[in-house]
């Protein structure tokens, strides 16, 4: 297949697609679906081998959002039962933290519902952060607390935050359709604000809302553009209480293909498979393996996820190995300044076809698995042990 060969070069290169080909990727077949991902692991084992970064999240703060983004079950006005708490201490939070990096877990992702931190809650998360890097040696530690105010991501930096995380989402156009109580430039903001205070940018999307597919290459070039280190892939949960509850519709080889696209067009990025993966992929988790190199380690923020043990004998079963914190993820090109935006070709340069046509939406399936929607009862602000 010609379109795959060229995108494997193009991969091996560093060369950024055209948008003609990351589309074509999402409009391949079924029949075509293992062609796709063995191409796709060509790149990603060109830049990752077989390891995979573990991630193990920490919900430091749950519920009780303001903002009113539609896909959230901590969203202002959500229904979804939830587990709700305020902050947990830096103590409570670096024992959750642990059992994450007993799991086997490389990096650390502390998260806070809400708009963004007060100066207050900045200090708060740098007493966990210093916690959680004085009992764990290596262990890296992501911060994802909202929008950003002036001197916030300096703070958290020299308090030891190595990364921190604001996901885009979704396309630029199609931002206003899911949260009305901020824009899209206000998370380009807060990346551009972290990566200038020296912390590893984290930002990616979520896939299942309802947009097409041009919506999809739009965000994962935005996303490109950022020059984000790990790009967070995530698959809409379709929380009962929330606006998108009635949204089901990804198909586990549709999933793949967006993973895909995601590797071709961010070949030596940390694409990490996140929130959604059991609900749409199910049983063909251990394929997506092949397309990205890092995932989470068992429940999300308010949903329940895979067993820990089960994440592990995934990978061992599909061939691949937990990356240690030994070895560093990123490519040396990366790890010296060499970004994607530096090091892209002139490719990298363009942009959409005002009169390209909006590729259709997939019709929701009529078999919805909504038992795979688990929310979260164990671990962070509970007195159950977690998920690792």
């Amino acid at each position: 297949m010609d379109l795959l060969n060229t995108l494997v070069d193009k991969g091996l290169r560093r060369e950024l697609p055209t948008r003609e080909e990351a589309l074509a990727v999402l409009a391949t077949s079924d029949d075509e679906l293992l062609d796709v991902v063995a191409a796709a692991g060509k790149v990603r084992r060109q830049w990752f081998g077989r390891r995979v970064k573990l991630n193990y999240l920490v919900n430091l703060k749950s519920g009780l959002c303001p903002e009113d983004c539609s896909y959230c079950s901590q969203r202002l006005g959500s229904k979804a039962e939830i587990l709700k708490y305020t902050w947990l201490k830096p103590d409570d939070a670096s024992k959750a933290a642990a059992a994450g990096v007993a799991g086997g877990a490389k990096r650390v992702c502390l998260v806070a519902s809400g708009r963004g931190p007060t100066d207050k809650d900045v200090d708060r998360v740098s007493e966990t952060i210093s916690a959680i890097k004085e009992q764990n040696e290596g262990v890296e530690v992501c911060a994802c607390l909202g929008l950003l105010s002036d001197g916030q991501a300096g703070r958290l930096r020299a308090a030891g935050a190595d990364a921190y995380n604001h996901n885009l989402n979704t396309s630029e156009a199609t931002y206003g359709d899911i949260c009305t109580t901020h824009d899209f430039s206000d998370r380009v903001s807060t990346v551009q604000q972290a990566q200038a205070a020296g912390m590893s940018a984290c930002s990616g999307l979520i896939a299942g809302m309802g947009e097409s597919d041009a919506d999809l290459v739009d965000v994962v070039f935005a996303l490109r553009d950022l020059d984000a280190d790990s790009v967070p892939v995530n698959f809409l949960i379709p929380f009962e209480g929330t606006p998108l509850a009635k949204e089901w519709n990804l198909t586990p080889q549709r999933a793949l293909r967006i993973l895909a696209m995601v590797r071709f067009v961010c070949p030596d990025v940390e694409v990490r498979l996140a929130g959604g993966r059991e609900v749409h992929l199910r049983s063909l988790q251990p394929l997506a393996l092949h397309l990205v190199n890092s995932i989470f380690l068992g429940d999300y923020l308010t949903s329940e996820g895979q067993a820990g043990k089960d994440d592990l004998a995934m990978i061992a079963d599909a061939g691949f190995e937990v990356e240690g914190t030994d070895t560093t993820t990123l490519p040396e090109h990366r790890r010296q300044g060499c970004g994607e935006g530096a090091c892209a070709s002139e490719d990298a340069g363009e942009t959409a076809d005002a009169g390209e046509p909006a590729t259709t939406v997939p019709a929701p399936s009529d078999d919805t698995r909504r038992d795979l929607v688990s929310v979260r009862r164990r671990g962070a602000g509970t007195d159950l042990p977690p998920n690792a």
